[in-house]
């Protein structure tokens, strides 16, 4: 088994994990890239990782000229966080504006995950947007999570207290431990990264699929006072798509508005809007998650 090397910071973690290599001499009806995986203290891969590093292996085998503007992707299996990932990359189509490409992220052999992207020559037309919330409190005056989490010691609680590479603060209060605020199937957060990005557009829009998964399924879970360390709690993402609108920069705080519209069949879909603080919508995600927990409380519910 390939050595996962451990960098220093969490924002060397996260360039390293973008900054996937060639498998030279592969020969194969997919173009092969390898990254490396982050490690996690439940040793599964962190499905935001596997989806900004599917992106950037599409992003390697496209012009220039196209950036993305949408993917879709299915989580097939849970990763292990101490192995490598191979990236496979099929060109489905460059068309006159518009490029299309599959990616499959391996594990052990077998697909971990399964993504098509788009991609488009820049071009104009017209344009309207959803308005970003009103009274949003500014980020610096709310609490990070590693304030939240100041002397809870457990290997979970640091790696969301120290070692991600984004800053996450919550508007309407976190659900780490319990549920703070009103338990409604929405909230908001600002998040950025904790340090300053290359100026590569592509990394950034790849950053921001990392941290879309981050706090997306929270709404599924609000409404019913379930915190992340609700006992017995079983949670794993299904599906995410992703559309960006507007040019992003993942090192300046961003808002990020998430609700759930329904909740079933040990499911629950989520929605939501990213904002820029010029109140500029640069992109907009969905997601589905199951969502399992014991008997007894489902009872209680």
């Amino acid at each position: 088994m390939t050595e996962i090397p451990t960098p220093s910071s969490p924002m060397e973690s996260l360039l390293a994990v973008l900054d996937l290599s060639d498998a030279a001499g592969a020969h194969t009806d997919e173009e092969i890239f390898v990254g490396i995986s982050q490690r996690q203290p439940a040793q599964r891969v962190f499905g935001g990782q596997v989806l900004a590093q599917s992106l950037i292996a599409a992003i390697r085998t496209v012009d220039s000229d196209r950036p993305v503007h949408s993917m879709h992707g299915y989580f097939l299996r849970p990763g292990d966080a101490n192995q490598p990932i191979t990236f496979g990359v099929q060109r489905l189509r460059d068309g006159r504006s518009f490029s299309a490409r599959r990616t499959h992220a391996y594990q052990n052999g077998v697909p971990i995950l399964s993504m098509i992207a788009s991609f488009q020559v820049a071009d104009a037309g017209i344009e309207h947007q959803s308005r970003m919330p009103e009274g949003m409190p500014d980020p610096e005056s709310l609490p990070s999570a590693a304030e939240l989490l100041d002397g809870f010691d457990h290997p979970v609680a640091r790696s969301w207290a120290t070692e991600r590479p984004f800053d996450i603060r919550h508007v309407d209060g976190a659900i780490y431990l319990q549920v703070e605020g009103e338990q409604v199937a929405h909230q908001a957060v600002w998040i950025k990264t904790v340090g300053a990005m290359p100026e590569d557009p592509n990394l950034h829009r790849a950053a921001l699929a990392y941290a879309s998964d981050y706090t997306l399924l929270e709404p599924s879970l609000r409404p019913h006072g379930i915190s992340w360390i609700t006992r017995g709690l079983s949670i794993a993402s299904l599906d995410h798509a992703m559309w960006w609108h507007r040019p992003v920069k993942v090192d300046e705080w961003l808002l990020y508005v998430t609700e759930s519209p329904s909740a079933s069949g040990a499911r629950g879909l989520n929605t939501g809007k990213i904002f820029n603080r010029s109140g500029q919508l640069v992109a907009s995600v969905a997601q589905e998650g199951m969502i399992r927990i014991p008997q007894e409380q489902l009872a209680g519910q």
